[in-house]
């Protein structure tokens, strides 16, 4: 049975903003997850990510799964938690101003009523 890697302590403390929307566990495998995502070359996937970290034959390799497939956290809250981040990093004092225009539109037809963001007041 492989050994549980220790990701690096300054990954852990990168991260620990988003640690209030996991539990122990599933905090811990995220931190496998993420330190696999930055090493492992090529795609991005669980099997990779665990394959890069040492875990590739762990028979435990479904908890890892369940990260992103079962585990209870909040995808909404972590982008909250991040856009929060990268505002007070990038504009701690100013206004904000967001750009929308159609081309982030994927649908398209005659059928379709509502595009974007039309009728959308600021």
């Amino acid at each position: 049975m492989p050994v549980q890697p220790h990701p690096p302590e300054v990954l852990a403390a990168w991260m620990r903003p988003f640690m209030a929307g996991l539990t122990g566990p599933t905090w811990q495998h995220a931190l496998i997850l993420v330190a696999g995502a930055i090493l492992a070359p090529g795609r991005r996937t669980i099997a990779a990510m665990l394959q890069v970290m040492g875990l590739g034959q762990a028979s435990t390799f479904t908890n890892y799964h369940r990260v992103l497939n079962r585990n209870r956290w909040s995808s909404r809250a972590a982008a909250k938690r991040l856009l929060l981040l990268l505002l007070d990093a990038f504009a701690p004092e100013g206004p904000v101003v967001i750009g929308l225009d159609e081309t982030l539109e994927r649908r398209w037809g005659a059928k379709i009523r509502a595009r974007g963001c039309e009728g959308i007041a600021a």
